[in-house]
């Protein structure tokens, strides 16, 4: 296929990409799911397990085998540029907020699980031999495996936190903290994980970890304050922040790939380096970065869900399913749960922070490409464990409206609610009477409790 064919069938595919990402993700946000779940979902039907399987095999001739290296591309610098922004929203001061049962919660809701998926490897070594023959022992596949099962998605939580109306509440402001410290620390794990594999380099890890740490050290010692000189000193570095935030973000996605890490390392270590005026964010960086991000992701669900066949799952793929699944919600849900009501919140709220932090969505999806590329695990094992991430992520919204009613049912909120229904309906039939509005409403304080 010569350079004109690639650029034309490129640009169709990128067309159909953002066209169906966009309406799958409004169906998502009509059924009560975050709009990603629905561009999750997209990149998944254009591959092999849906749209592979018409007659003819559409998928083979929409993505034809020397365009993908182009989208390939674009989807690893939407990943790098995501990244650069959940760095540089990351709000520490939020630890502050959020307070010892945010640290509870993150040092329960990650060792817990963490700890069951190394243990799983161990215990269970034959079944994750079966889906991966050969390739699941040694020290980086149990700290991949501790990371995998781990992970929450602070981005997919954060959007699901705003649509529930829970920002600023207790159960929200815990559930965000917590999650933003457990991804940094999932994202050390799994840094160290693969900086002992050598790959992409060729070093030894004993040189690889110091130049990591020797360049890291000089993001946050030497690049920040400079930068933020720069920034306050001159007006056309000020007004130029975009561009420099944007090659930051690539200039250290570069480094962190020569070094042997994934670049996706570098977009959240320049989003972490990236000056802030007073502790906040800029306007002007960060909504063309997260609209630039929330543009070009959709290129990384397809190239994903190209990986992706839930037609090649066998029954010993479905049995490590099962066990992952169990591994993933229990060792999440139970130990934060638990940590939140040693916090001192009463059920309700722990169980909110406990759903909240089961989600994993777009993180882990990133985590599992990045093993992926790294050789750490193959298309069987990333089929189970993407069907996992989606499974645990999809459960996150019917389950915090479980919790809802059943908190309503318990505080007589159902039965508030049907005498407010019946008085809104007397009230559209003619005025009611002060006798009626008593009987709708008996405890004006009752209700304000309730």
């Amino acid at each position: 296929m010569d350079t004109e064919s690639l650029v034309t069938v490129a640009i169709g595919d990128v067309a159909v990409i953002v066209i169906v990402s966009r309406l799958l993700g409004a169906l998502a946000r009509r059924c009560g799911q975050p709009v990603v779940i629905g561009q999750i979902v997209a990149g998944i039907a254009l591959g092999p397990t849906l749209l592979g399987r018409l007659p003819g095999d559409p998928t083979s001739w929409l993505f034809p085998p020397d365009v993908l290296p182009f989208l390939t591309v674009l989807s690893q610098i939407a990943i790098v540029i995501f990244m650069f922004v959940v760095g540089y929203e990351m709000d520490w001061r939020q630890l502050r907020q959020g307070g010892r049962a945010a640290v509870t919660v993150a040092l329960f809701a990650f060792l817990v699980p963490a700890g069951l998926g190394a243990g799983a490897v161990g215990l269970f070594h034959g079944a994750f031999d079966a889906v991966q023959p050969g390739h699941a022992d040694g020290r980086t596949f149990w700290l991949f495996m501790a990371v995998a099962v781990s992970v929450t998605a602070l981005p997919v939580l954060a959007a699901i936190v705003r649509e529930r109306g829970l920002a600023g509440s207790p159960a929200g402001t815990v559930a965000t903290t917590a999650a933003g410290i457990m991804d940094v620390v999932a994202w050390l794990v799994l840094a160290a994980a693969l900086a002992g594999t050598g790959h992409a380099t060729g070093r030894p890890w004993q040189v690889t970890l110091p130049l990591i740490a020797l360049f890291t050290a000089a993001m946050f010692l030497l690049v920040r304050p400079v930068l933020a000189w720069w920034l306050e000193r001159s007006a056309a570095a000020s007004s130029g922040q975009l561009t420099i935030a944007l090659g930051l973000a690539l200039g250290s996605a570069w480094v962190t790939a020569e070094l042997g890490l994934h670049p996706v390392f570098g977009g959240l270590l320049a989003g972490l380096t990236m000056p802030r005026r007073n502790g906040v964010p800029e306007a002007d960086v960060l909504r063309p970065m997260e609209q630039t991000a929330d543009l070009l992701l959709p290129l990384f669900f397809v190239t994903t869900g190209l990986s992706f066949n839930i037609g090649s799952l066998d029954s010993d793929g479905g049995l490590l399913l099962l066990l992952i699944l169990a591994i993933a919600t229990l060792g999440k849900f139970g130990p934060a749960y638990a940590a939140s009501r040693i916090s001192g919140m009463d059920g309700h709220r722990s169980a909110t922070v406990a759903a909240l932090v089961n989600t994993r969505g777009l993180t882990e999806l990133i985590v599992l490409n990045v093993a992926l590329d790294a050789g750490i695990i193959g298309q069987a094992l990333f089929t189970v464990l993407v069907l996992m991430a989606l499974i645990t992520t999809f459960m996150t919204g019917p389950l915090l409206s479980l919790i809802g009613r059943r908190h309503k049912r318990g505080t007589g909120m159902d039965s508030l609610d049907a005498r407010a229904g019946r008085f809104q309906t007397q009230l559209s039939n003619g005025t009611p009477t002060t006798e009626t509005a008593i009987s709708a409403f008996p405890s004006g304080r009752k209700g304000e409790e309730g």
